[in-house]
């Protein structure tokens, strides 16, 4: 299993997950983070004064899937995330060893469907 954690910008959440219920993705988490990398600073104004926006909004997805599905899964957030402009954002990709069912306490194997299938779980 892998976790895929993805930084985008908040006006392509809706398209991202468009393209994710496309490929069978509809479970993930979406938190509001704020962020700073290669996108340059912008001027705000709050009652009259001007200032510096250093840290940029932007939506987090966190989704937890099979290894077979990383690269479809990577290929349609960016397709659907991507503008080609700075600030666009980033997907990082991290091993998951172990998912716990919180209201049993148990294992929860039902994550990965396809290490169900070799294993004889399903």
């Amino acid at each position: 299993m892998k976790k895929i954690e993805a930084i985008i910008r908040p006006e392509k959440l809706t398209d991202t997950i468009k393209g994710l219920k496309q490929i069978g993705i509809t479970g993930f988490t979406v938190s509001q983070v704020v962020g700073r990398g290669k996108q340059k600073d912008t001027q705000g104004v709050y009652r009259g004064k001007n200032y510096k926006v250093t840290l940029h909004p932007k939506v987090k997805l966190e989704i937890i899937l099979s290894d077979y599905m990383v690269e479809r899964t990577i290929r349609t957030i960016v397709d659907a995330a991507q503008t080609g402009e700075d600030g666009d954002g980033k997907i990082f990709v991290y091993p998951v060893l172990e998912a716990y069912n919180i209201r049993t306490g148990t294992l929860d194997f039902d994550i990965d469907e396809l290490a169900n299938r070799q294993e004889g779980r399903a």
